[in-house]
C-alpha cells in the first residue's frame, strides 16, 4: 500500500524497495549529540511472527538491543514472555559486562537451545527415541 500511493513498485513481498534506505534515514536521526542523546525504544511488528521478515530484518540491523516476545511462552503461562534465544543485545560482550556474566548467559543460551532442540525431537519422534543422557 505505501509502495503504491509513493508511485514505486512494490519488491517481492511486498514492501518499498527503499526499506532500508529509509529505515537507515529514520534510524540516523535518533543518536547522540554533545548537547544530549535520544534514548529510543521502539515496537516492531513482526508479521508471522517471522524475524527475518523484511520489515523487522532491516529494523533490527538498526537496534542496540532486541527483546522478543513469545506467544508460545505466554501461551504457557510464562510472563514476561521474553524469549531469551531471539533476544539479543550489542551489551552482553566480556569487556562490557564482565567475563562471568558473559560466560554464564552464553551457557544458559545453549541450554536453552538444547532444550529447544529436544523438544522439537520429542514432538516429532516421540519421548522413547531419545537416549538416557538426553
Amino acid at each position: 500500500e505505501v509502495s503504491a500511493l509513493l508511485g514505486r513498485m512494490p519488491s517481492a513481498v511486498g514492501y518499498q524497495p527503499t526499506l532500508s534506505t529509509e529505515m537507515g534515514t529514520l534510524q540516523e536521526r535518533i543518536t547522540s549529540t554533545k548537547e544530549g542523546s535520544i534514548t529510543s525504544i521502539q515496537a516492531v511488528y513482526v508479521p508471522a511472527d517471522d524475524l527475518t521478515d523484511p520489515a523487522p530484518a532491516t529494523t533490527f540491523a538498526h537496534l542496540d538491543a532486541t527483546t522478543v516476545l513469545s506467544r508460545g511462552l505466554a501461551a504457557k503461562g510464562i510472563y514476561p514472555a521474553v524469549d531469551p534465544l531471539d533476544s539479543t543485545s550489542t551489551m552482553l560482550q566480556p569487556r562490557i559486562v564482565g567475563e562471568e556474566h558473559y560466560d554464564t548467559a552464553q551457557e544458559v543460551k545453549q541450554t536453552l537451545q538444547r532444550y529447544k532442540e529436544l523438544q522439537d525431537i520429542i514432538a516429532i519422534l516421540g519421548l522413547d527415541e531419545l537416549s538416557e543422557e538426553e
